[in-house]
């Protein structure tokens, strides 16, 4: 019988993949603003602060619908969220590049980080469905990589584009694309193989409508239960706070002015960063699946991760190749932070993986959310007074301070991942995981 049968590989990529470019579009919309640093500030005539505020609006709805979003997954199915939020995105788009104001613009982009932000919870929810348990960790990994792909796109290729037609067309292009992809999302994508006569790897629990916000809460307060999902929540942040605020914002302008670099050139490198980044993902995901452990390989990739952004930073003058062979390094030992969501899907029972999913991925965005204007506030701090053609430049002094506190969080990341307890890639059941709370 066909449903005793296993879903066609290309069917369950395909579906997944649908997802994935969801949040491929949501990765390049998160770190667009670094290559239109100048172009905002004029625009809206707007400091460091407020730049990273802008930025930062994305994060402050994509974090505030991340543990709402896993229980909907749970309940609701992704497909429909999927759907939703690129419909969402789509208009998002449009306000964000027809903004006359700063205040639209801050609308447009609290939009565009709200209804993304339910593609990775998505895609971790069809994986779960669509694949066997032992690729869980692997998809995972691709699907980071599928998004730093998107971010990829949002370095060198969106400069040149921005060079050739201006921001804001490329934003409305982007509007439509996202409106397009919402369309296929719904005809296509189904929550389980099971929808479409194939065998099901797991069996999905639902809540009936009236009882989801009851069920929010209740998983939110039991996913809390567990040592590690504290941990985990605050770990992650450290490696992709710094990544997304150097990469996604204050990189470019960084290297622009003290290494004499073009916003094209300068925009490479943080493209660099991410493209190693991605390929890390994966390789730390099949390796921990291989050696049965989460805990050394993120201790060894987090370790590297603050070593690397504190020479990358601190250190004056690097020579251009040692400059890329550290933004390599930093930036593949930061694919570590793929772990985290394996790492705490296997800390509780089965029932609350879409919650604690949701969770840990509100945590890997607090980062770049509290960093991106924490570290433009500082260097509106120390700004001493020169500008060039409307934009503020900061001196060395002024980034390497703001800098500070990104090395700060990833220090704190390797100290917290000392105290978390290994699972051994092995799904704890519910009475395991009562003996192992807190």
């Amino acid at each position: 019988m066909k449903s005793e049968t296993t879903a066609p590989a290309a069917m369950a990529w395909m579906i997944w993949g649908l997802g994935a470019l969801l949040y491929l579009i949501g990765f390049f919309q998160r770190v667009a603003p670094a290559v239109m640093t100048a172009e905002l500030m004029r625009e809206f005539d707007i400091g460091g602060a407020a730049l990273g505020n802008l930025s930062a609006f994305y994060f402050y709805s994509y974090v505030l619908m991340q543990v709402p979003t896993g229980v909907l997954a749970d309940n609701w199915g992704a497909r429909k969220l999927l759907t939703a939020g690129a419909v969402v995105a789509s208009a998002g788009s449009l306000i964000f590049g027809t903004a006359s104001v700063l205040l639209w613009a801050n609308v447009g982009r609290l939009l565009i980080g709200g209804s993304v932000a339910v593609a990775w919870v998505g895609m971790l929810k069809l994986a779960n469905h669509w694949f066997p348990p032992k690729r869980f960790s692997f998809v995972a990994g691709v699907a980071l990589f599928t998004g730093i792909v998107g971010a990829v796109s949002a370095g060198v290729p969106l400069r040149l584009f921005i060079d050739l037609y201006g921001w804001r067309p490329v934003m409305l292009f982007l509007a439509g694309a996202t409106f397009l992809l919402s369309i296929a999302t719904g005809w296509i994508v189904r929550d389980d193989p099971h929808d479409k006569g194939y065998r099901r790897f797991t069996v999905p629990a639902r809540t009936p409508e009236g009882l989801v916000v009851k069920k929010i809460l209740a998983d939110i307060v039991e996913v809390l239960r567990y040592r590690n999902v504290w941990l985990l929540f605050v770990i992650p942040g450290g490696i992709v706070g710094c990544a997304l605020t150097f990469s996604g914002l204050w990189g470019v302008p960084f290297l622009t002015t003290h290494y004499r670099m073009t916003t094209t050139e300068a925009a490479a490198i943080a493209s660099t960063l991410l493209v190693a980044w991605a390929v890390g993902s994966p390789v730390f995901g099949a390796l921990s699946d291989r050696f049965c452990s989460r805990k050394l390989p993120y201790i060894i990739g987090c370790s590297t991760t603050a070593a690397g952004w504190g020479l990358l930073l601190f250190v004056p003058n690097l020579p251009f190749h040692l400059l890329v062979a550290l933004v390599l390094v930093t930036g593949f030992a930061s694919g570590c932070m793929i772990l985290s969501f394996a790492y705490a899907k296997e800390s509780v029972p089965p029932e609350l993986a879409g919650t604690v999913s949701g969770l840990i991925n509100a945590g890997v965005m607090l980062g770049p959310t509290v960093l991106q204007p924490a570290v433009g506030w500082v260097l509106d701090r120390h700004w001493q007074g020169e500008m060039t053609e409307g934009v503020r430049i900061y001196s060395l002094a002024a980034y390497r301070t703001g800098f500070l506190l990104m090395i700060a969080w990833a220090i704190l990341a390797l100290v917290l991942l000392i105290f978390t307890r290994e699972t051994a890639c092995r799904q704890v059941s519910l009475g395991t995981a009562n003996g192992r709370r807190r």
